[in-house]
C-alpha cells in the first residue's frame, strides 16, 4: 500500500516542463538541447548517485511527451499522458478517478523498466526516419520492431530481439524501435496498425516480416533484403575476367579469401555500402575449384583476405589480413581505395567527389583532365598517361579522364576557346557547384611522349606555386550519365518491386485484419442458406414412397470394417496440391518452410511430366491431409546442377542402381528422373526415394539390398543378369510403384536421414537444348 501512495505522490508532483526545466512557450529546439544536456548528466552509467535511476526515467519520460506535438498539446490542455486514453470525451468522474489513483506498473511486475534501457537509443521519432534513417537506408539495411507499453507478446520476443541486435548492429546494420503509443505519426507511415511487428528498410522501401521471431529467421530476413547479385563468387576460371572488367565499370574490384560455403553477411553489408564505388567478389577457400587463385596471390588459408585491385590486374593496391575482420577496419580499407588512380568520369557525382569545389586557400585540389577518345590510336596516349599518374605522388592533384563522344557539351566547353582537338590535358579547378571553374590547357597537347610528360610536370609544379596560371574562365555543364541507358530497367524492376510490395502487404495486413468480418459473415451465410437448403432437400425426401427403401440391401458388419478402414485418415482436399520449385518459390518452400513441415519433391524432366504427376498424386493422396506434408516438383532439365550439388553434400545419398559398378562408371550423367525427396528445410536433412519397378519388366526391383546379403554374390548377379534380359528399358509409370510404402515409413519416422550444411541454390537455369 505504501509503495501504490509512493506512485500516487509522484505522478501527482510529476510535470515534464519542471522535470527538464523549461517554460511552457519553449521551442521543440530549446527542449531537445536541454534533453540531451540533462541526458548526459543523469545517465545511470555515469551518474552513480541512488535517485539518477529515477531522474534519467523522468527525463525520458517528459522528452517523449514534449518532443511530440500531440502529446504535448494533450498535456498542456487536460494532463493528459497517454495518446492512447482519450480523457476529452470520457465523462467528468472518470476524469477524477484517474486524475486521483495511479497504477504502478512496477505493481504488476511489468518488466517495462528494463525494455525501455534495451531500445532507448534506438528509438526512432518521425523527423529523425524522415532526415536521417530514410537517407541511410541506401547505404545499409534497417531492422525496425514496432512495439507498445502494454504489449505482452513483445515481451515474449525482447530477448531474441536484445540477441540479434548484439549480433546484427557491429555488422552495420540499423536498428530502430517505433513505439505506436507515442509515435502513431511514423508508425501510420511505416504501415505498422499492430504490436508486436518487424520491418525491414533498404533503399527507402519497407518490407514487413511474417515468420517465426527467431533469430536466424531474422538474420536471413535481413539477407533477403539485400540485391541478390551483390557479391559475385570467383573461382580459377572467372577470376581474371572479373579483375579485367574494371574498364568498362569503371571501378576497383576487391577479391575477399575466406573458408565459407556461404558469403558472410559483412561483407554483402560492405558491399552493399559501397556499391556505387567497387566491385566484390568472393573466393571460397575450401573448394578445389580456387586452388589455383588462391596460389597466385599467395594468400594465407587461416585468415580472411581482401585483396584490393585497381587498373594494375597482377598486383594489388592495397591488401588487408585479420582473424576477425571488424566492419570499422573494412569501412576504412574501401573507402579509401573507392576510386580508380584514374577513373573515368561518367557522371557528375564522380565529378562532384574527385573535383570538389574549393573551400578554403589551403586546400586546393586540381584536376588533370585528359580530353581522349576510344579508338585504336588513342590507346597508346591513354596509357602514357595512365603511366604519369600511377608516378605521381602529391595530393592535391587528382586525374582523370572523358571520352569526348560521351561528354561532348563539357569538352566543346574546355576546347573552344583554343579550337583544339583531342588528345587534350586540362588543368583545371573548381570555383562553385554550380559549374564555375578556372582551368588551362596544356600547351602543345598530348601526345604521350617523354617531351609530353616533362612539360605536364613543369606546368603543374607552376600551377602550385601560382593559382593564377589558371588563365581561363567558364561555366561547364552538368555530366551526362552514361549508365542512363539502364533506366527503363530500373524503371521495371522498380514497378514490380512495388507491386510485389503491394501484393504482399494485401495479402498479409489488409486480408487478416478483414478475416474475422469476412468469417462471421460467411458463417452467417451458411447457417442460413445451409438451413434452407437441408429444409428443402427433407421435404423433398418425405415426398418419394419409403417402400423403395426396403428394395435396398442391408449393409453387412464385414463391410463395415472395410469402410472404417478406408476412411481412417480421410484427406481434407479431394486434390493434390503440387507446385513446382522455381528460383522464386525456393526460398519460402524450402529455406524459409516452417518447423516440423517437410516438403515431398518429386524429379522429373519435360518429357515425363505429365506420366509422373498423374502417378505421384495418386501414390501421396492417402497422405494429403497432413498439415505438415507439402507436396512440389523440381524438372531436372531447367535446374539439373541442384541435384547434383545436393548429393556432393551428403555423398552418403547417392543412389545405387542395379547395373554394375563398370556401367555405372562409364555413365556420363545420373538420371534422377522418378526420384522423390522429403526435404526438411528447418532441420537441414532429407531422406530419399529412389525408384523401384513391379511387374514382369522389373525383377531387380523387388531384389532387395536384403535379399542380396542373404543369398549371395552369385545368385545377386544371376538376378540382375536375368533383368537385363527381360527389360532393357524400363517404362516411366513403374517408377513410382511402391511410393506409397515409403511415405508410410516417412509419417512413421524410420526413414534415413541425410543431413546437408546448406541448401544448394537454385539460381541457374540449365538452357534448353
Amino acid at each position: 500500500i505504501g509503495q501504490c501512495f509512493l506512485g500516487i505522490s509522484v505522478l501527482s508532483d510529476f510535470d515534464p516542463y519542471k522535470v527538464l526545466g523549461v517554460s511552457r512557450h519553449a521551442s521543440q529546439a530549446e527542449i531537445k538541447k536541454v534533453y540531451k544536456r540533462l541526458v548526459r548528466e543523469w545517465h545511470p552509467d555515469k551518474n552513480k548517485s541512488p535517485g539518477a535511476e529515477d531522474m534519467f526515467i523522468k527525463i525520458t519520460k517528459s522528452y517523449e511527451i514534449l518532443s511530440n506535438e500531440e502529446r504535448r498539446s494533450n498535456y498542456d490542455r487536460f494532463g493528459q499522458m497517454d495518446e492512447n486514453q482519450n480523457f476529452a470525451r470520457a465523462p467528468q468522474g472518470f476524469r477524477h478517478f484517474h486524475d486521483s489513483f495511479y497504477f504502478d506498473e512496477s505493481f504488476f511486475h511489468f518488466p517495462r523498466t528494463s525494455r525501455d534501457f534495451t531500445d532507448s537509443k534506438h528509438h526512432l521519432h518521425y523527423n529523425q526516419y524522415i532526415t536521417e534513417v530514410l537517407p541511410a537506408s541506401f547505404k545499409r539495411p534497417y531492422l525496425i520492431k514496432i512495439t507498445s507499453e502494454w504489449c505482452f507478446t513483445c515481451i515474449h520476443i525482447e530477448p531474441v530481439w536484445k540477441d540479434t541486435v548484439l549480433e546484427l548492429e557491429p555488422l552495420g546494420v540499423g536498428i530502430g524501435v517505433v513505439d505506436i503509443g507515442y509515435e502513431r505519426q511514423l508508425a501510420n507511415h511505416l504501415g505498422a496498425h499492430r504490436t508486436p511487428s518487424i520491418l525491414g528498410l533498404i533503399n527507402g522501401k519497407v518490407t514487413f516480416f511474417h515468420y517465426a521471431v527467431v533469430r536466424e529467421h531474422l538474420r536471413q530476413f535481413v539477407e533477403s533484403l539485400l540485391p541478390q547479385k551483390l557479391v559475385e563468387k570467383v573461382t580459377d576460371n572467372s577470376y581474371l575476367e572479373f579483375l579485367n572488367s574494371w574498364h568498362e565499370e569503371n571501378k576497383p574490384r576487391v577479391l575477399m579469401f575466406d573458408v565459407a560455403s556461404n558469403i558472410p553477411l559483412l561483407y554483402k553489408l560492405t558491399a552493399f555500402a559501397f556499391k556505387d564505388y567497387v566491385q566484390f567478389g568472393y573466393v571460397d577457400m575450401g573448394l578445389t575449384q580456387t586452388s589455383k587463385v588462391v596460389q597466385r596471390f599467395n594468400i594465407n588459408t587461416y585468415a580472411p583476405t581482401m585483396l584490393l585491385f585497381k587498373e594494375n590486374t597482377d598486383k594489388p593496391a592495397d591488401v588487408i589480413q585479420a582473424r576477425g575482420m571488424k566492419k570499422q577496419i573494412i569501412d576504412e580499407f574501401v573507402s579509401n581505395n573507392r576510386f580508380l588512380l584514374v577513373p573515368r568520369l561518367v557522371n557528375q557525382k564522380l565529378f562532384d567527389e574527385l573535383c570538389p569545389v574549393k573551400q578554403f586557400h589551403r586546400r586546393r585540389k586540381y584536376c588533370v583532365l585528359l580530353v581522349t577518345g576510344e579508338g585504336e590510336q588513342f590507346v597508346s596516349v591513354n596509357e602514357a598517361f595512365f603511366d604519369f599518374a600511377s608516378s605521381n605522388t602529391k595530393e592535391v592533384v587528382r586525374f582523370a579522364y572523358v571520352y569526348q563522344r560521351q561528354q561532348q557539351p563539357l569538352c566543346d566547353t574546355l576546347l573552344k576557346k583554343e579550337d583544339t582537338t583531342p588528345p587534350q590535358v586540362v588543368l583545371l579547378e573548381r570555383r562553385s557547384a554550380t559549374g564555375r571553374v578556372l582551368y588551362r590547357t596544356v600547351t602543345d597537347g598530348w601526345n604521350g611522349s617523354d617531351d609530353d610528360k616533362h612539360r605536364l610536370h613543369e606546368q603543374l609544379e607552376i600551377l602550385q606555386r601560382d593559382p593564377s596560371y589558371l588563365t581561363h574562365d567558364a561555366m561547364l555543364p552538368e555530366l551526362n550519365n552514361e549508365f542512363a541507358s539502364m533506366f527503363l530497367i530500373q524503371w521495371i524492376n522498380a514497378a514490380y518491386d512495388y507491386l510485389s510490395q503491394f501484393y504482399f502487404d494485401l495479402l498479409y495486413s489488409n486480408w487478416r485484419e478483414m478475416m474475422p468480418v469476412l468469417s462471421l459473415i460467411f458463417s452467417a451465410l451458411f447457417i442460413l442458406f445451409g438451413t434452407v437448403i437441408i429444409q428443402a432437400f427433407s421435404e423433398s425426401g418425405e415426398d418419394k414412397p419409403t417402400k423403395q427403401k426396403a428394395t435396398d440391401p442391408p449393409k453387412t458388419a464385414e463391410s463395415s470394417p472395410g469402410q472404417e478402414s478406408t476412411s481412417s485418415r480421410p484427406p481434407k482436399k479431394n486434390f493434390v496440391e503440387v507446385t513446382e520449385l522455381t528460383d522464386i518459390t525456393y526460398m519460402s518452400n524450402l529455406v524459409r518452410l516452417k518447423p516440423g513441415h517437410i516438403n515431398v519433391v518429386l524429379i522429373l524432366t519435360d518429357a515425363s511430366k505429365q506420366v509422373l504427376l498423374r502417378k505421384f498424386a495418386k501414390e501421396v493422396y492417402s497422405f494429403s491431409g497432413s498439415q505438415t506434408l507439402h507436396y512440389s516438383f523440381l524438372n531436372v532439365d531447367k535446374h539439373s546442377q541442384w541435384m547434383d550439388s545436393l548429393m556432393e553434400s551428403a555423398p552418403d545419398a547417392r543412389p545405387s542402381d542395379c547395373l554394375d559398378e563398370e556401367e555405372d562408371f562409364t555413365s556420363n550423367k545420373s538420371d534422377y528422373t522418378g526420384h522423390v525427396l522429403a526435404l526438411n528445410g528447418h532441420k537441414k536433412y532429407f531422406c530419399i526415394f529412389r525408384p523401384v519397378f513391379t511387374g514382369e519388366e522389373a525383377e531387380c526391383s523387388r531384389w532387395s539390398e536384403e535379399d542380396a546379403a542373404t543369398a549371395g554374390p552369385s545368385k545377386a548377379s544371376r538376378s540382375r543378369s536375368s533383368s537385363r534380359q527381360k527389360a532393357t528399358t524400363l517404362e516411366i509409370h513403374h517408377k513410382l510403384d511402391r511410393l506409397g510404402l515409403w511415405m508410410e515409413r516417412l509419417m512413421e519416422g524410420t526413414l534415413p536421414r541425410h543431413y546437408v550444411p546448406a541448401w544448394p541454390g537454385l539460381d541457374t537455369i540449365t538452357p534448353q537444348k
